[in-house]
């Protein structure tokens, strides 16, 4: 499976500093699981309602990494 690439990373999250897409790119994850880590984070509850599994393995590593750069939620405040 081919690693991901800046090109990739900036498809599903735009613009994004090369230290991000090393991490990304780090987790041997693909275009579409990051696609898919992506979906979580935006929407989670959504997915949830849906009764979509929870993201594991490289997607849950993903939703990690993309979840550290949104900062902390506001209402777990």
């Amino acid at each position: 499976m081919p690693t991901l690439t800046k090109s990739d990373v900036e498809k599903v999250l735009g613009p994004v500093d090369d230290n991000l897409v090393a991490e990304l790119a780090l987790t041997g994850a693909t275009e579409r699981e990051l696609r898919e880590a992506q979906a979580w984070v935006a929407n989670d509850e959504a997915l949830v309602n849906e009764f979509r599994p929870l993201p594991s393995g490289r997607v849950e590593e993903l939703v990690r990494i993309l979840d550290s750069l949104q900062g902390p939620d506001p209402d777990e405040l």
